[in-house]
């Protein structure tokens, strides 16, 4: 089983080739540049360095959200035309749940933290049963105390990771009444290579789609949305 992963649901810009049990190339970078500008230059990257001939992957996957609404446009048109082009199906992959998949194998409760604005974060919490990954509490949209609330009522050691740690760690760090910790940099942010292999789970289950089929979900509207409603509301009052 060969799967081409994309993920530009964040900050960072991830791309990925694994097959069967082994990663073969992987190109991830958290810089200031827009993953229009990243996204294909890195997978043309490592396509030539792998020699990989894309006819021969047997499905894509990709972050379908939550996360930015620019990066998960990108990277569904990416995916979509890729996968039109190849003739491949695409899997679609909670983003949530592909960064829980960077701590494979911990003993704590995964909690992945993104930035959502406005004191929301994009969050889940999931824990890790054998080779499993277990979804404790599905991936949604929420008040960062509220995720909180959440965790301290189960008790149990909890390890953050996400773009949403800088943000908002002092109200981790006031609010948090267990033990917790938070992952290093080598596995604290979106990384292809974890998506690619909860993929493969997806697609042992049947649990995929055709590139034209496919559809991100972004759990709330964009801020543009948002603010349009709210002036359809002023001006029908």
């Amino acid at each position: 089983m060969k799967i081409l992963a994309v993920d530009s649901s964040g900050l960072v810009a991830s791309i990925a080739i694994v097959e069967d049990d082994n990663l073969i190339a992987e190109y991830t970078v958290n810089y200031k540049k827009t993953h229009s500008q990243t996204l294909l230059p890195m997978l043309d990257e490592i396509v030539k360095m792998t020699e990989t001939d894309l006819n021969a992957i047997d499905a894509i996957a990709v972050a379908k959200g939550p996360g930015s609404f620019t990066g998960l446009r990108i990277g569904s048109a990416t995916v979509k035309g890729l996968g039109l082009a190849l003739d491949k199906p695409v899997i679609g992959i909670p983003t949530v749940e592909g960064l829980a998949m960077n701590l494979y194998g911990v003993e704590s409760l995964v909690c992945p933290l993104m930035d959502a604005r406005r004191n929301q974060v994009y969050t889940g919490i999931y824990r890790f049963r054998e080779d499993e990954l277990l979804v404790v509490k599905d991936q949604l949209a929420v008040g960062i105390e509220e995720i909180i609330d959440a965790l301290n009522l189960f008790g149990e050691q909890v390890i953050f990771l996400g773009d949403g740690v800088p943000v908002y760690r002092d109200i981790i760090e006031q609010k948090m009444a267990v033990t917790y910790t938070y992952a290093p940099a080598h596995v604290n942010k979106q990384r292809a290579s974890a998506l690619a292999v909860r993929a493969m789970e997806y697609w042992k289950l049947g649990q995929y789609t055709s590139a034209d089929a496919f559809e991100p979900e972004y759990l709330r509207l964009s801020q543009a949305e948002r603010e349009r409603m709210e002036k359809m509301k002023k001006d029908a009052g």
